[in-house]
């Protein structure tokens, strides 16, 4: 049975992928979900403050290294850039990457992501050690097409983020350490991102692909919250899909 170590964005947890997880699980792979350090229920309130993406890129690579055989590693959002970092320590079957973070040298291609990043380096590089989900932007751009209901509950369960991890993932052109920098991957790679994505474009997103040497796919009509807007079904099917093709990986 083939892992899937499924990576959760910024502000999130594992429960992203709650579900998500079950068209996988229903096609025979076993899902993986965790909590990036600082993340969990748990966690206290600053647990994610000094924390940069090289430590959550360590920790997912100790956990992949420890199963059984190199497992599938799909990532949402930052937990996208995430992934890519953990691809280059240590080996994986396949990387799908679900509107993923861009790494370093990928600018934002729209006006929002600049204004962002700009937001980000206004903050200067001594802000607070966590930052706090701006739930008015969640609503606007990355929850804009989840039924408002769901949307708040998603909303209630957001926690905080690491400031560092942030500000190397958004402003990476400031990073002396090029902490985010990811070259061509030896594994297949699928990116998926929604055409009307604004946190990441899909303009961006196509960029990343090309960098990666990945295969792209644009899905009409979609957002952000790929693992749970209405469509999120149809997400899961062509990464089932690609995963089978060429016997990428085999649950």
């Amino acid at each position: 049975m083939t892992t899937i170590v499924m990576v959760h964005g910024a502000f999130c947890g594992g429960w992203t992928f709650e579900h998500f997880r079950t068209p996988f699980e229903a096609a025979g792979y076993e899902v993986v979900t965790p909590d990036l350090r600082g993340h969990g229920p748990d966690d206290k309130r600053y647990a994610v403050a000094g924390v940069s993406m090289a430590d959550y890129a360590a920790d997912i690579a100790k956990l992949c290294a420890s199963l059984p055989e190199p497992p599938v590693l799909m990532g949402h959002s930052m937990g996208g850039l995430v992934a890519q970092l953990v691809a280059r320590r240590t080996p994986v079957q396949a990387l799908v990457l679900l509107a993923p973070s861009p790494p370093w040298g990928v600018h934002g291609r729209s006006l929002e992501e600049t204004v962002t990043a700009l937001g980000v380096h206004m903050m200067g590089p001594f802000s607070s050690g966590v930052e706090e989900a701006d739930r008015s932007l969640m609503r606007l751009y990355t929850l804009d097409r989840v039924p408002e209901a769901e949307r708040e509950g998603i909303i209630a369960r957001m926690t905080r983020e690491s400031a560092l991890a942030v500000r190397e993932t958004l402003t990476w052109w400031m990073d002396p350490f090029m902490t985010t920098s990811v070259g061509k991957l030896s594994m297949p790679v699928l990116v998926v991102n929604g055409e009307r994505d604004i946190v990441h474009s899909a303009s961006t997103a196509r960029a990343v692909a090309r960098k990666l040497g990945a295969d792209f796919h644009a899905m009409p009509g979609m957002s952000h919250w790929l693992v749970g807007e209405p469509g999120w079904d149809q997400v899961a099917q062509i990464a089932l899909t690609w995963l089978a093709d060429e016997n990428r990986a085999v649950a």
